[in-house]
């Protein structure tokens, strides 16, 4: 079985999580590996169905091996595309809390489908031996810095989406797409110490 199968296999289901590198090296080949939100890398996931075209970093990051892609929202059940999703409030962390939910425009309670994905992220970090991530800006999954604050007026409040509030909780160093140089530096100084 393909490796990126087996992992969505034994995380319990066959959502996709997509290792677009070469898996090959990054098993016991001491690459250090990074969680992408996959539509980061270009893969049509987003709640549009559309994608965004990677940068140079996350290319040659893919071409090393690093890059372990996951939708979190997918990896939770959600089908692509969906309808537009905010956090009441904006902050993830009360998500997990089982405070605030995740919604719908028409008021939809998508809260468990997103810590599903917020858990399969965790677990497949845990599993892949994971530290860093570069997550989806703004999303209410994977924003690292700030969420839109579930009125859908474009109201945007600083906080974590869910995922990115379950990762960092759990030691998970998460950056945006917008970050990219310091999670370059953050990646190199992790292999020094491990080097």
């Amino acid at each position: 079985m393909h490796p990126t199968r087996a992992v969505a296999w034994e995380l319990g289901g066959s959502w996709p999580i997509l290792d677009l590198g070469h898996p090959e090296r990054g098993e016991g080949g001491g690459v250090e590996r990074v969680l992408v939100s996959a539509c980061l890398l270009g893969q049509r996931v987003r709640y549009d169905g559309e994608g965004f075209e990677p940068g140079d970093l996350l290319l040659r990051w893919q071409g090393e091996g690093r890059t372990l892609a996951l939708c979190p929202e997918q990896a939770g059940g959600l089908a692509v595309p969906r309808p537009p999703a905010e956090i009441e409030g904006g902050q993830g962390g009360s998500v997990l809390a089982g405070d605030t939910r995740v919604i719908t425009r028409s008021g939809a309670d998508l809260s468990d489908a997103f810590i599903r994905g917020a858990e399969a992220a965790l677990a497949l970090c845990r599993r892949e031996g994971v530290r860093m991530a570069v997550l989806k800006a703004r999303s209410p999954s994977c924003g690292n810095r700030e969420s839109y604050d579930g009125s859908f007026t474009g109201v945007r409040v600083s906080g974590q989406g869910v995922t990115a509030a379950l990762l960092m909780r759990e030691g998970v160093r998460v950056f945006n797409e917008q970050e990219l140089e310091d999670a370059e530096r953050y990646l190199q100084g992790l292999e020094s110490l491990s080097g």
